[in-house]
Formats: structure tokens, C-alpha cells, sequence
């Protein structure tokens, strides 16, 4: 207590007044979305959700090696940090990162030829090398490397040009080159929060409309703070779970590489997956997924209520590999066909399905005279060619997403497919119903079926 409260205690307890004593000051909740109702929180979710699919990309100094080291095969891009290159060679690499083929508006027509409403990219992985004009670090494209420029500043402008979201992966805890030692904080208040400040500033009003934290390690609630105070400059942005363990904050979750079995509940989530094993480029990786693959891990991730968010490693040149552009244009032309299924749709609503394949909803809408809608993916036609739906509503039209104009025959909840099924990866069945779907039988609807 300093002099001057002192001596104006002891003169109020002369004059038997009582003077409460003030309450200290609560330190501001740093989250913008603290006092968030659960409908403007929809309201801000809204695009995300009805986008479904989205774009990742892993870039930066590990596409040089590859995945090779010394003659050495592993690590991608964590390459540096798995064959314990030195410090100083592994930053010498960025001498060749020089990505002359880099065409952001060529990448972001691709993404929408497939179908894709969001591109996320590595603006910092955890080798620390920014792929933006960063002043907070010369370990950048534009200080450290022949090529020079901002590689986001043109993709943002793609983006904008092609009506797609941009959203920046940041990793604020690991960094390899930018962190010595034990130094959080340090590094945190040195690059971490004056780069981030950078990103959420330098690419206009609508980008990036994503921030996507990757690791928590070593960060604490006191540690998050300013990180998460930045995101007040971008009012409406998103944010991911992984700024702080527990994993539980931010927007929605990220299961990486796999699919929950029966979603997340009420929860918001995304799963991130690779196209074939590895995030950055490595030139000897060719698992890749089947076309066939990638169309049903988006039909099985949407039925469940989540967002399909498939990775792509540009080589250092800055191309995307063929194999991606091969798969991506084959599920762009399923998308082309089926993608009302796909789009703002809510989870399967049957804890069972009598047919092989997947289900999701569009719910009735009421006001604008739309009908419920639920839509079948069909796998693999029945061996009678019916489908009965354990429905109590009334199903008023059934057809294809391929032949629109050609009603399917219905009879009460039966439903007959053609002889043949036009898709043999996935045969979309729209089926209208009167209000919401309501299951017959069953007592307790699941997000999905496992």
C-alpha cells in the first residue's frame, strides 16, 4: 500500500467512514470471441461450413532436399529436425529455394476446379523459414533466398480474384532456426507475435480469413495471450485448435490424418490429410491415394459433419506434382456433378444405413419453400435395386444428382435405383421429404456411420 492510500484510510477511519477498498482490475480476456452469442457465432462459422473442402499446402526450404539428406531418405518437412542437419546448412539450402515455376493463380484455379472453397499454406513451418517479407526475422524468402519476393501477397490476390478463402498455417512454437534454446518467451515476444502482427495486416481486409496454429508445445494460457489478442486486428477471422494444450480452443478441431468414426458432435471440425505420405515434397513418395479414395474421405468426412482439408507439397520450383493435379481434377469432376451434396450439408442422421455407402442432409427450409433434402451416396447398387429409408416422414421425389429430370420411382419409403448406377465411385440420389427427417425405429440418431 503506498503512502498517499494509506493516509487516506487512516482519515476515513477517523471520520468512521467506511471506504471500500477497490477491486483490482481483472487482466482483459484476450479471446475476441469471448462474449461471443451462440448466433453470431454462426453467423461467422457460416462460410466455413458451407464450404466443406479446402486446399492445404506445405512449402517452403525442405522441398529442396526432397526428403533426402547425404544420400539419406526421410523427414520431409521435418527433414532438419529428423536427420539433424546443422543450423547452418540447412539454412544454406535456401540459396537453391528459388520457385521460378510458381504460378499462385494457376494453384488457386486448380483448387476450384476441384472443387475447393479454402486454401490454407504454411506462411512458417517449424524450420522457421517465413515465406513472407517477415522484419521480425531475415530467415524469409525475400532475405534469405534467390528468389526474393513475398510468395503470399500473389496468392492472396488469386484467391481474391477467384472468390476463394485464404488462410495462413503459423507455427508459433516450434522454430528450429528463429528459437535457442529454451527462450520462449523471448522468441515469442522477438518473432512470433511481431510476425504474426504481419500476417493478420499486409494482405488486406479478407485475408487471411483462417489462422492455423501448429504446435502448443510450450505454450501456457500466459504465453497464448498476445497471440490471441492479435487476432482482434482480423474481426470475424477463424482460429484453430492448436495454439495451447489442451487442444480444445479455437474455431474447430483438427484431426490430422484420420477420420473421426462418428464425428465430433456439436463440435466444428476438420481433418488435414495428405495425398500420398508425407506433407512437403519429397520426390521418391508416390503413395498416392486413389482418385477413388480422396472422393469417398470427402463424402464420409462431410456425412459426419466435418471439412475435408487435403494437403499438397509443391515441389522448390513451385509446381504442384501431377499426380495432385491428375486426382484433384478427377474429384472436380465428380464435384462438378454431386457437389450439392457436399456443400452446407449436415450430418447423416441414420445410426444405420440399408444400402452400401454414405448419407447427408440439407435441412428443410420453411421460409424459402425448400424441402428437406437427404442425399444418398451409393457405393455399390443393391442387389434388388431398392433402397427403403427408415424414415417416419413422407418422401415427395427422388432422382439422381446426374439425371435431375428423371424421377426415380417411389413407393412409400422405397426407393429404386436404375439398372446401372452412372458413377461407380459414388451415385448421388437426392430424396425430398417433408420436414425434417424424421427416423423411424431407431431412438438415438448418430452423426455417421462407421
Amino acid at each position: 500500500m503506498n503512502r498517499l492510500t494509506y493516509n487516506t484510510l487512516l482519515t476515513a477511519l477517523a471520520l468512521s467512514v467506511v471506504v471500500p477498498m477497490a477491486r483490482a482490475a481483472e487482466p482483459a480476456n484476450p479471446d475476441p470471441y469471448a462474449n461471443e452469442t451462440p448466433a453470431q457465432r454462426d453467423v461467422r462459422m457460416q462460410w466455413w461450413r458451407e464450404a466443406r473442402f479446402g486446399m492445404f499446402i506445405h512449402w517452403g526450404v525442405y522441398a529442396v532436399p526432397a526428403g533426402v539428406y547425404k544420400d539419406k531418405k526421410g523427414g520431409a518437412e521435418w527433414i532438419m529436425a529428423i536427420q539433424k542437419i546443422p543450423k547452418a546448412e540447412y539454412q544454406g539450402l535456401a540459396k537453391q529455394f528459388n520457385p521460378v515455376k510458381y504460378d499462385p493463380d494457376a494453384w488457386v484455379r486448380l483448387a476450384k476446379e476441384a472443387g475447393m472453397k479454402y486454401i490454407v499454406i504454411t506462411s512458417k513451418h517449424h524450420d522457421g523459414f517465413a515465406l513472407f517479407d517477415s522484419k521480425a526475422s531475415d530467415w524469409n524468402v525475400v532475405k534469405a533466398s534467390p528468389c526474393g519476393k513475398d510468395l503470399l501477397k500473389p496468392l492472396a490476390e488469386a484467391c481474391r480474384k477467384h472468390g476463394i478463402k485464404l488462410g495462413f498455417y503459423y507455427s508459433q512454437a516450434q522454430d528450429w532456426c528463429n528459437k535457442t534454446g529454451n527462450h520462449v518467451d523471448d522468441y515469442l515476444r522477438d518473432v512470433a507475435v511481431p510476425q504474426v502482427r504481419e500476417l493478420l495486416s499486409n494482405y488486406g481486409d479478407d485475408t487471411p480469413a483462417i489462422f492455423w496454429w501448429d504446435t502448443p508445445y510450450d505454450m501456457t494460457p500466459q504465453r497464448v495471450a498476445p497471440l490471441l489478442d492479435l487476432l482482434k486486428l482480423k474481426p470475424g477471422i477463424l482460429h484453430n485448435n492448436r495454439l495451447v494444450r489442451p487442444e480444445v480452443g479455437g474455431d474447430f478441431s483438427t484431426p490430422e490424418r484420420k477420420i473421426p468414426a462418428t464425428g465430433l458432435g456439436d463440435r466444428d471440425w476438420e481433418t488435414c490429410m495428405t495425398m500420398n505420405s508425407n506433407w512437403g515434397y519429397v520426390s521418391y513418395d508416390n503413395q498416392w491415394k486413389s482418385g477413388e479414395n480422396l472422393i469417398r474421405n470427402l463424402i464420409d468426412i462431410a456425412s459426419k459433419g466435418g471439412n475435408y482439408l487435403l494437403n499438397i507439397g509443391p515441389t522448390a520450383e513451385g509446381e504442384f506434382p501431377q499426380p495432385c493435379i491428375d486426382r484433384l481434377q478427377q474429384v472436380g469432376k465428380w464435384m462438378k456433378v454431386n457437389g450439392e451434396a457436399i456443400y452446407g450439408t449436415r450430418a447423416n442422421p441414420f445410426e444405420k444405413l440399408p444400402f452400401d455407402g454414405r448419407c447427408t442432409r440439407k435441412p428443410f427450409d420453411a421460409a424459402q419453400g425448400k424441402p428437406g433434402k437427404l442425399f444418398l451416396h451409393v457405393y455399390r447398387r443393391p442387389a434388388n435395386g431398392k433402397i427403403t429409408l427408415p424414415l417416419s416422414n413422407t418422401i415427395t421425389k427422388a432422382y439422381l444428382l446426374a439425371t435431375p429430370d428423371a424421377a426415380l420411382t417411389v413407393a412409400d419409403k422405397t426407393i429404386t435405383l436404375p439398372d446401372s448406377l452412372p458413377d461407380p465411385i459414388a451415385t448421388v440420389a437426392a430424396v425430398e421429404i417433408a420436414g425434417e427427417p424424421v427416423v423411424a425405429i431407431e431412438t438415438t440418431p448418430a452423426k455417421g456411420e462407421e
